[in-house]
């Protein structure tokens, strides 16, 4: 073991710090010690004054008076340089100049440890020390209640002009439980996550090749996800973000929205509801040519019959395109999914709480009768379900203005499966499963917050995706691997030095392209 021994030589009256080391001497067979000369301490001012043979580190290490402090940085070396590889830090930097940097080590703790804000101050004391003070759970109530609509809007105005080109965006809707009795977006509605709570809704578009979110907004709990479209093409339009291209299931399928997406001449690719008589009139006109060899397509291994047709829409003939896909593989999966259906119909007559977005469902394939004696009953209309079954189980339809192929449009349809995974990592990774707080402006605040750390975390995937890191670590998991590279905050002139990297980091580092600490 190492220890330290003060020599005051008394002629020159200078004291020499030595290190003194224990070592066990195998010919005599007895303990020696073995004493280096590492510096002298200075007889005006008392300061060590470390010996010029030694290097930096070792100075700093010998030094007695000398105070130190750790700092956690390999996670932040890591999520530092996807903020400024995405231009993430800058945008926000420009629209918060004041507050930039608490909404950053918020975001930051989101993504490395998620849970809720209160413990971003604890956290941020081994991680982020010169911010942990400003980051008490009173001061976050205050920062996330400033952060107005107008910074917002504009946050998204430059984010999109910086993310956005020849994407295709993806659309859809998720919903949020909530405690809160105070905000006025909390409402009971249809509960994704079949939660008996109240809730808001949260729709977010999802750019398709940039990997990234580039934009949300917050309806009450109450709103269908037809009737938000409208309002999102209408703030596209303020924003000035350019012409658009929307991916979206059928649950946004409305006339009045294709009539709104072809007035604004956006384009889009949605799938269209088996139970629109229009699409069936097109699938009976083809539903037995189809099977033959000219519509026969292998696509990804699967087997497929393909149709397409030109679709002029609306009174100004816009010219979209209906796409007709078969699959006989999936015809048994359709006829199940389809009974499911029917029967969470009928439970929501009978329970009260029919949903206005399947009262068309309700017409055709339900029948309602009541009585004074046994009240009200729901029988299935097995008929027009049987036909239905029969004549279009199988089908999926695609009507889209801007890809006249087929194949390319199943394609880029099916590829919007990301923002499925988007939702996922903002509720459970990234703990907004159920909000807390109960003021709207709060609310406001975290949910930007909350963008912000999802917007670092597909960052990171998609780059792990491409490097191959994916198959070893989640985001979470391959940021953990860096908690343990530390900067040692020195007292004095001393500076910092680095913990030792380990194999596992460096090869993050590099398949990152992350500069590693220290390296030429």
């Amino acid at each position: 073991m190492a220890y330290q021994v003060h020599q005051l030589n008394k002629k020159t009256g200078i004291t020499y710090v030595y290190e003194a080391v224990s070592v066990w001497d195998k010919e005599l067979k007895q303990a020696r010690n073995k004493q280096v000369c590492v510096g002298k301490i200075d007889p005006l001012t008392g300061i060590f004054v470390p010996s010029k043979r030694l290097d930096p580190n070792q100075a700093v290490l010998s030094d007695p008076v000398v105070t130190a402090s750790a700092q956690v940085v390999g996670p932040l070396f890591v999520l530092d340089a996807i903020a400024e590889r995405t231009g993430l830090r800058s945008i926000i930097k420009s629209v918060f100049p004041e507050s930039y940097q608490e909404l950053m080590a918020m975001a930051y703790y989101l993504t490395n440890q998620g849970g809720a804000l209160s413990l971003c101050s604890s956290w941020a004391k081994s991680h982020m020390p010169d911010l942990a003070a400003s980051l008490s759970s009173q001061r976050i109530s205050e920062l996330l209640a400033t952060v107005s609509t107008d910074q917002k809007q504009t946050f998204f105005a430059k984010w999109m002009k910086k993310r956005l080109e020849n994407d295709y965006l993806c659309y859809d809707i998720t919903s949020v439980s909530s405690y809160s009795e105070q905000n006025e977006y909390i409402k009971y509605g249809y509960n994704r996550d079949g939660e008996s709570l109240p809730q808001l809704n949260l729709a977010m578009l999802f750019g398709q090749k940039s990997g990234l979110p580039v934009y949300y907004h917050r309806t009450p709990g109450n709103i269908n996800d037809v009737s938000t479209l409208h309002n999102l093409v209408a703030t596209f339009k303020v924003l000035e973000a350019g012409r658009l291209h929307y991916i979206m299931d059928k649950g946004f399928y409305s006339r009045k929205n294709i009539d709104d997406l072809v007035a604004h001449r956006a384009h889009f690719t949605i799938s269209v509801p088996l139970n629109n008589r229009w699409v069936q009139l097109a699938i009976d006109e083809i539903h037995t040519s189809i099977h033959g060899p000219e519509g026969y397509r292998k696509f990804d291994d699967e087997i497929l019959y393909v149709h397409s047709r030109l679709y002029p829409w609306g009174e100004g003939k816009r010219r979209c395109y209906l796409h007709l896909f078969y699959n006989a593989g999936n015809h048994a999966r359709a006829v199940d999914a389809f009974n499911e259906a029917l029967f969470q119909y009928r439970q929501e007559i009978e329970s009260g709480h029919p949903v206005p977005a399947h009262q068309k469902a309700y017409e055709e394939f339900l029948t309602v009768k009541t009585t004074p004696k046994r009240g009200m009953k729901v029988f299935f209309n097995t008929e027009v379900i049987n036909r239905h079954i029969s004549r279009y189980s199988g089908f999926q339809a695609l009507l889209s203005s801007g890809i006249k192929d087929p194949i390319e449009a199943l394609q880029v349809y099916r590829d919007k499966d990301s923002v499925e995974k988007c939702f996922d990592d903002l509720k459970n990774g990234l703990d907004m499963k159920r909000l807390r707080m109960h003021s709207s402006s709060t609310v406001d605040g975290r949910l930007f917050v909350q963008f912000i750390a999802l917007i670092l975390v597909s960052a990171l995937r998609k780059q792990m995706r491409n490097n191959g890191l994916i198959e070893q670590y989640t985001v979470r998991e391959m940021l953990r691997e860096m908690e343990t590279l530390t900067k040692v905050n020195y007292s004095g002139k001393y500076g910092h030095i680095m913990t030792e990297l380990t194999k596992h980091q460096r090869q993050i580092l590099s398949a990152l392209e992350v500069p590693i600490p220290g390296a030429a």
